[in-house]
């Protein structure tokens, strides 16, 4: 992946505190697709989001995550299908944890490469373990193999295997980030304003809602404040800069944060990693 995006929220150190915990991204060949595996036994991840479709599944134990103002369960051979920009979490049900993959893809990409628009997923889990099973398998494959034909494959085969799973719409899915016309000028302007110390007063007059208003009909639509929604998108837009090889402190001044310390922090909160750890695994830096 060579271009300029990427797609796919108390401190935490390179290494995870718990031994069996770890966390690693790989880029593809194709702009706009991350591949991500993990095995995560105490570990809970900051609500955050992804710019593109998460799709996977859970190889071993369980997830219990929030999505859309529910809570979810993902056991073993359940199948992941995340929609973009809906703010998720994510910890173990399990004493045992959770060993997942996953594909962060764009949208974008989606319909580049099914030639279809309008892909949406009504559930966030299916229950459906020969398509988890198929969904994998292919995930691994396209982890180990450097071959470009073996992974577009294996990627136009996982795309299949999920399509009969995209149901629903994505007009109708009233949790996702900007899907209300007020609080959609709102979430725009933190997107163009992530350095800025934005302040309630200044979200809710875009929206042309009191304060007051603005606050409740935020938390009903997105299940989250507007600081955990604005913290969100910080991170995500420096994961995007620390994969085109930003360095952390200047991408922690470009989002808003305080300094490179506080991005490390929130970093590893919502994606599992250290900004620098991240940037190892995508081949940016010499692992230490």
């Amino acid at each position: 992946m060579d271009g300029e995006r990427s797609p796919g929220c108390a401190a935490v150190p390179a290494a995870f505190e718990h031994p069996r915990d770890a966390a690693q991204f790989k880029r593809m060949h194709r702009e706009g697709i991350e591949l991500y595996q993990a095995h995560i036994v105490r570990f809970a991840f900051d609500p955050h989001v992804h710019e593109g479709f998460g799709l996977g599944a859970i190889e071993s134990g369980v997830e219990r995550f929030r999505y859309r103002g529910s809570e979810h369960l993902a056991p073993a051979q359940s199948v992941v299908l995340m929609n973009p920009d809906v703010l998720h979490t994510g910890r173990a049900e399990t004493p045992q944890g959770w060993r997942y993959r996953m594909i962060y893809i764009e949208p974008e990409v989606v319909e580049a490469v099914t030639g279809e628009r309008g892909w949406w997923f009504a559930d966030p889990v299916a229950h459906e373990a020969a398509v988890a099973q198929r969904v994998n398998a292919l995930l691994a494959l396209m982890w180990r193999t450097d071959d470009a034909l073996s992974r577009d494959g294996a990627l136009m085969e996982l795309l299949d295997a999920v399509r009969p799973l995209a149901r629903g719409h994505r007009t109708s899915d009233a949790c996702r980030i900007g899907s209300d016309a007020g609080l959609d000028r709102a979430v725009a302007l933190m997107r163009d304003r992530l350095a800025d110390s934005l302040r309630l007063d200044d979200l809710a007059r875009v929206a042309d809602l009191s304060p007051f208003h603005f606050q409740r009909r935020f938390k009903a639509r997105h299940h989250a404040t507007p600081h955990q929604v604005l913290m969100a998108l910080r991170l995500f837009r420096a994961k995007q800069l620390l994969a085109v090889g930003g360095s952390p402190a200047a991408v922690a001044a470009e989002v808003g944060l305080v300094d490179q310390a506080h991005l490390t922090r929130r970093f590893a909160r919502m994606y599992g990693v250290t900004p620098g750890r991240y940037q190892q695994q995508l081949g940016l830096l010499a692992a230490r």
